[in-house]
């Protein structure tokens, strides 16, 4: 009995030896799993972390990629501008240089030009200067800023009192005249007519007016053109001389003969007496 007993007991001791060893393996086991759980926990949340913080590294890469395709697009273009640029630029120092040589060019030409000009107003001038000697010979002639004026006074045309045609004598003079005028080229002729102070302002004009006709029909007639001849009255307006002698008044009584280089200033105005 003591013997059983003995062995029995040593039998319960071992089996609770057995499960106080079974016991602590376990829970030594279970704390091992939970510390394995945790790890596997947080290593789970670092992969998250990682996961997350990749995805975001790969999000930047390629908004990088795309700034990166961007910048390269953009030097592309500031290239492409750039040679654009300098192949203006090189057109505009052409452009500047053929002008800079059109200039040259156009002011040798106007230098050219300016020189032929005056040398052709000095043989103009020189003209006008035989034909103021010429027709000085006939009737009182004077140079003015345009040319010549013929003054056809009593002592070359004398009109008689409210008279405007031609005596025989004062046919020979415009005759004498328009076979020097009908040489000229380049002039235009205009015919005055004046009055004396006797009778209305408005009679006198048209009196001055035909007196101009008649000096103009005679030199048309006698080979001058009409095309370069013009009239016109100035009844009793600008007189020679003052006074009311008969005398005076037939002095006023008069034709003028304006003669202008149009080859060298356009006729724009009357010439002045």
């Amino acid at each position: 009995m003591n013997d059983s007993g003995s062995a029995q007991s040593r039998f319960m001791w071992l089996v609770g030896l057995v499960l106080v060893v079974l016991g602590v393996l376990f829970y030594v086991v279970l704390a091992r799993l939970d510390r394995v759980d945790r790890e596997v926990h947080q290593l789970n949340t670092q992969a998250d972390q990682t996961s997350t913080k990749a995805q975001a590294a790969a999000a930047n890469a390629a908004a990088a990629l795309v700034r990166a395709a961007n910048a390269e697009q953009s030097a592309q273009q500031a290239a492409s501008q750039r040679d654009l640029a300098q192949q203006q630029k090189s057109q505009a120092q052409q452009q500047a240089q053929q002008a800079e040589q059109q200039a040259q060019a156009a002011q040798q030409q106007a230098a050219q030009a300016q020189a032929k000009a005056e040398e052709y107003r000095k043989q103009r001038q020189a003209e006008l200067d035989n034909l103021q000697q010429t027709l000085g010979q006939i009737a009182s002639t004077r140079r003015t800023a345009l040319g010549l004026v013929m003054t056809l006074g009593s002592k070359s045309i004398r009109f008689g009192f409210d008279k405007s045609s031609l005596r025989p004598e004062d046919r020979e003079v415009l005759s004498r005249i328009a076979g020097i005028l009908s040489t000229l080229k380049g002039y235009q002729i205009s015919v005055y007519g004046y009055t004396d102070d006797i009778g209305t302002k408005d009679y006198n004009q048209k009196l001055s007016e035909r007196r101009a006709q008649s000096v103009y029909d005679y030199l048309a007639h006698n080979g001058l053109d009409p095309a370069i001849m013009s009239t016109k009255g100035f009844g009793e307006a600008d007189p020679l001389v003052t006074g009311d002698s008969e005398q005076a008044r037939a002095t006023n009584r008069r034709v003028e003969i304006g003669i202008v280089d149009s080859t060298i200033k356009p006729l724009s105005s009357l010439v002045q007496q």
